[in-house]
């Protein structure tokens, strides 16, 4: 080596110590000393209360800096409150999640009222299960089949525009003639089931895990009246299905359109604008949240059962539903009592 390589090679060596320690360093992960939000779009108590704060004792851990994950219950409008707060408020760098009804990527399709927000837009994290929404009544209301449906009145609880508790016993009634009377307002679905217990109404539309895990359907004061599915859920092969009641191909059509609800889960999600690393550390950890076995433990303890979506997956599902063919998604929100108006979302 001759003398001006070793100086060359001694200048780059007293070059770098002389740069500060920090920038000798790897940097820092974003959520070092940060925390996240999670909002729950729900009530306290509820199966999707305890699903969001399941997921947020354990999901930071996967998450490079080991954020804490702090749970904030937000309900109104069965979720729309939350899912217009992080599309248009929060902020869009990852420190803000939430969890939502199945139901609120389906309103600007359906011209539900107050969305402000285009789901095509929101980044999706996934769903830890695939729960069947189900109807139900108290036994000594004297509806306790389908058919009944069609003959007598059923006082049913609810929460917002939306939410399964509204929109399911509202669609079905319009659709199919089956006899519900709605009753809105409640602030999560655990407010309508001590509504129930106390009398005030007779009936709930849920997921199968949260309505049959509450006290009242423990208790076996709960009818199963139908599954909101065109396929049975395995569990429940002898409970009929909502949608035997379709008189013709374009009912089935809407209802299959109504149904891709049930196949969103219990969303989980991000802003939109998310840097694309950062949506990914977020799906990666939900993704391993699923698999870790204390998490699973607990939901096991709620007798929930683990059945997760991705958010890949949960985004290709609402994408789906927003290429149905436009004269079914017009009759659909027809029936729902809406104008069917998605340019007019918020972009």
């Amino acid at each position: 080596m001759n003398r001006h390589n070793r100086l060359l090679i001694g200048a780059i060596a007293l070059a770098a110590a002389a740069l500060p320690a920090a920038a000798q360093q790897p940097a820092a992960p974003f959520y070092q000393g940060k925390s996240i939000t999670m909002l729950i779009g729900f009530g306290p108590g509820g199966g999707n209360d305890i699903w969001a704060r399941m997921v947020a004792r354990h999901i930071g851990k996967y998450i490079p800096g080991n954020p804490t994950v702090v749970p904030q219950n937000l309900p109104g409008g069965g979720g729309l409150l939350v899912a217009n707060q992080l599309y248009n408020v929060s902020p869009k760098d990852g420190t803000v999640i939430a969890l939502i009804n199945r139901g609120i990527p389906m309103e600007p399709l359906l011209g539900g009222l107050g969305p402000q927000f285009d789901p095509l837009k929101f980044n999706w994290l996934g769903s830890p299960d695939r729960d069947t929404a189900i109807c139900v009544s108290r036994t000594d209301s004297g509806v306790t089949t389908i058919k009944h449906l069609f003959e007598k009145e059923l006082v049913m609880g609810a929460t917002g525009s939306g939410a399964d508790s509204a929109i399911y016993p509202e669609f079905m009634g319009v659709l199919l003639g089956m006899k519900f009377k709605v009753v809105k307002g409640y602030k999560g679905s655990n407010e309508v089931r001590l509504a129930m217990e106390r009398g005030e109404v007779q009936g709930i539309c849920g997921s199968n895990d949260s309505v049959m895990n509450s006290d009242i359907a423990r208790s076996g004061k709960l009818t199963v009246l139908f599954q909101a599915r065109l396929e049975p859920d395995p569990r429940m092969k002898s409970v009929p299905l909502g949608a035997a009641g379709a008189r013709s191909a374009e009912e089935k059509q809407i209802l299959e359109l109504f149904f891709m609800r049930a196949a969103l889960g219990r969303p989980f999600v991000a802003p939109p604008g998310l840097p694309a690393e950062r949506l990914e550390i977020l799906r990666r950890a939900f993704d391993q949240t699923m698999r870790d076995k204390t998490f699973v433990e607990e939901a096991e303890k709620q007798k929930f059962s683990v059945e997760p979506m991705s958010g890949r997956e949960l985004a290709a599902n609402i994408e789906r539903a927003y290429k149905m063919p436009p004269e079914i998604i017009k009759k659909t929100a027809e029936v729902l009592g809406r104008v069917s108006k998605p340019e007019k979302t918020k972009k």
